[in-house]
């Protein structure tokens, strides 16, 4: 298959960053169950995104959460992801934490907690300073519940504000990425509640400023593949939080619950030319009853799946199709690549980069497991209270 040594290529090149929560506890509004072996500090929470790089060899980036991750030196914790392999990616800005926020952060009336949210923001781009970190990545709880709760142009004006002014303080190869979200924690109107209006701030802001695309934060039955093009054409994609949902936000590992859905968006990476480092596909997911780190592995071999697929179609042939009005054979070039079993070929891959073909077997025999159940004993787990 002639597409195959280009496919190995990519796949080698491919880069998917962790997130620092992932490996703490998480759970349902309801309930968090706490796991043994668990990260305390962003430290050990850094140890194992080193170990799923050392078995994926495509991990070699990790995403922080402010507060969650804060530290007194970024610096230092730069240095000591670097030590174990791995680096700094995409620093995550949280303001929906506080009870300040209860009405909203950077859109509250008040201009008091509006100011409390931005300076926070302004934190997060000092942190990047700190650890050579290139994107911040902004999503909003803010919205509100009721009608006539608050004016919904003055928020977008509210918002508009605070972005220019952390755009504003964004240095000479940093970026900002602006998340959306359909609904929850806000049921009535949500800020930025979809593609478009996260596409317009950004398109106001600059070239510096880009979408975020989280798999979970759709409508059912939007077809997200679309939303991927568009941005890719417009050269506003600027990443991506992989997880998967069953019903709304379930933030399940990648793949799980749709994988051909997963593969339909890759195949648009593919072909809008969105593979290189221009674009973050991150994970972002809650491993709230299965173990944290072979959850992340199967997640990034998913990820990995997907993309070997979309690398496998054969454009043209299915240009070809696409030409003549062939609706069958279209698709039909489209679901060969997409029932190809490609676990041979990223076996291949990993061998040929001197790794053990199964990432997932190669963690069970590493013992890292039983090993930090043992040392991380005492002290406080990291994780977000429900």
């Amino acid at each position: 298959m002639t597409a195959v040594p280009a496919a190995k290529a990519a796949l080698k090149s491919q880069i998917i960053e962790t997130p620092s929560w992932a490996y703490g506890n998480s759970g349902t509004r309801f309930k968090v169950f706490a796991q043994a072996g668990v990260p305390r500090t962003p430290e050990e929470k850094i140890d194992d995104a080193a170990r799923v790089h050392a078995h994926t060899g495509v991990a070699p980036v990790v995403a922080l959460h402010i507060p969650w991750d804060r530290v007194d030196d970024y610096a230092a914790l730069a240095g000591y992801a670097k030590e174990r392999g791995v680096r700094l990616g995409t620093v995550n800005a949280n303001v929906f934490q506080d009870d300040s926020y209860k009405l909203g952060s950077v859109a509250h009336p008040d201009a008091a907690v509006r100011r409390k949210a931005l300076a926070h923001l302004l934190e997060c781009v000092d942190i990047m300073d700190a650890t050579g970190s290139r994107e911040l990545k902004l999503w909003f709880a803010d919205g509100t519940n009721y009608p006539g709760q608050d004016d919904i142009r003055a928020r977008q004006d509210r918002l508009a504000e605070a972005l220019d002014a952390v755009y504003g303080r964004l240095g000479d190869g940093q970026g900002m990425l602006l998340e959306y979200k359909l609904f929850e924690p806000a049921f009535y109107s949500t800020d930025v509640p979809d593609w478009g209006t996260s596409y317009a701030h950004c398109l106001k802001l600059g070239d510096k400023a880009r979408v975020v695309v989280d798999t979970g934060h759709h409508a059912p039955g939007t077809n997200i593949e679309f939303i991927v093009a568009f941005l890719l054409r417009e050269g506003k994609l600027g990443g991506f939080d992989f997880n998967s949902r069953f019903y709304a936000d379930d933030d399940l590992m990648a793949g799980a619950a749709d994988p051909f859905q997963l593969f339909r968006i890759m195949y648009e990476v593919v072909r809008g030319g969105g593979l290189g480092e221009r674009t973050a596909f991150m994970l972002d997911q809650c491993h709230n009853i299965e173990p944290k780190i072979p959850a992340i592995i199967r997640s990034v071999m998913n990820v990995q799946e997907a993309t070997a697929k979309a690398l496998l179609v054969d454009r043209e042939a299915l240009a070809a199709a696409q030409g003549e009005g062939d609706v069958l054979g279209a698709y039909g070039v489209f679901m060969d690549a997409y029932n190809t079993d490609v676990r041979p070929l990223l076996a291949e891959v990993r061998e040929e980069m001197g790794l053990d073909p199964d990432p997932t077997a190669a963690y069970r025999r590493s013992g890292y497991a039983e090993r930090i159940v043992a040392e991380r004993v005492g002290g406080q787990q990291a994780g977000w209270g429900a």
